[in-house]
């Protein structure tokens, strides 16, 4: 289970985590706006994430003879996504070394200039100020950061693997392909 575990979850985590790599220049050049790159980020996450899905069947097949229960293939889903999240988290980590500025700063300064072009009132635009402010000064605390990145990935993870673990718990549901006569 522990192998399963680590290769399904390192592959999904270097998923997202080269997207981060690839989109954050692309972010900071101008080239990709922010909302699309939520977008992307999001969608790349559930792309990953669905080694959720294969890891569990191959769990289910090679190990647990084409049957587990729905808590153990969740278990075994939640621990994929929680690889995934980490090796995420920690490639978010790498890639702020990389960006020029405040990423939190920036963020906070397109979401206030977004509230200015939507004509939002200067008491919104000034509480929307003071809100990215202190958001800004907690994201400097790398642990603060690391739960922060955690949390974008994690709610992800959980949904698939509770669809994963729903599903597979089948037997009848995609069963093991039998193994195929070996010509003597």
């Amino acid at each position: 289970m522990k192998k399963i575990i680590l290769v399904y979850g390192l592959i999904a985590g270097a998923i997202v985590g080269a997207m981060l790599l690839i989109t954050m220049p692309l972010y900071e050049s101008g080239t990709l706006k922010i909302e699309n790159g939520e977008w992307l980020g999001y969608t790349t996450m559930v792309v990953a994430l669905s080694l959720v899905f294969f890891g569990v069947k191959s769990y289910r097949d090679n190990h647990l003879a084409g049957a587990i229960s729905f808590g153990n293939a969740l278990k075994v889903g939640l621990l994929i996504s929680l690889v995934a999240a980490v090796i995420y988290a920690l490639s978010w980590e790498a890639t702020l070394l990389t960006m020029k500025g405040d990423f939190a700063k920036q963020y906070g300064d397109k979401y206030i200039e977004k509230l200015k072009k939507e004509n939002a009132s200067p008491e919104k635009i000034e509480k929307a100020q003071k809100e990215m402010d202190e958001f800004a000064a907690k994201y400097r605390n790398p642990i603060i950061r690391f739960a922060i990145t955690m949390t974008e990935i994690l709610p992800v993870g959980i949904i698939i693997s509770l669809v994963s673990a729903g599903v597979l718990r089948r037997k009848n549901f995609m069963p093991p392909a039998e193994p195929s006569p070996v010509n003597s």
